[in-house]
């Protein structure tokens, strides 16, 4: 959603999806090694492509080791052990909350906690052993990855709402 267009693209590799307007860096795209699993996936689904074509949320990105940092930070805190896709959320809480603290306000953040790590532990024990590194995709690759649907129709930028009802 960060470094990714918004093309019509395959949902599944295979092209068995209909084309689906969305966030993506082509259907053919291997995503690097890192250990958040479920996020490495080539596209984003079309609701949410739309919910951030609409303004209404701000994709971020978020390093692999401040991911775990803040997982750790969790589990330290809450006692629960997050999912390493859970993680990268969880970083965008911390970075949330200390903007708060630093401005003085009170806020409500709400996060989508949405599983547990008992599964990752391996990650873990590689992350406390400083075997994971932060990874950053060449603009070379992103660039290479784009090529699958350069020859797609393009989709329009629409708002599903009227600004004025928000």
């Amino acid at each position: 959603m960060t470094k990714a267009p918004f093309v019509y693209d395959h949902g599944d590799e295979a092209k068995y999806t209909p084309l689906l307007a969305m966030y993506s860096l082509g259907h053919a795209f291997i995503p690097p090694p890192i250990h958040a699993g479920g996020l490495r996936y080539h596209g984003m689904a079309p609701t949410i492509s739309q919910l951030i074509n609409d303004g209404l949320i701000t994709p971020k990105a978020v390093t692999q080791l401040d991911a775990y940092k803040a997982g750790v930070l969790f589990t330290r805190t809450e006692g629960i052990i997050p999912a390493p896709e859970t993680n990268h959320a969880l970083a965008c809480l911390v970075d949330e909350a200390k903007k708060a603290s630093e401005e003085g306000k009170e806020r409500v953040i709400l996060v989508n906690f949405s599983g547990h790590g008992l599964l990752d532990l391996g990650s873990y024990e590689k992350y406390f052993a400083g075997e994971l590194t932060n990874f950053a995709l060449p603009e070379e690759e992103i660039a290479k990855s784009e090529q699958i649907y350069k020859d797609y129709p393009k989709p329009e930028l629409v708002k599903s709402f009227n600004d004025s009802t928000v």
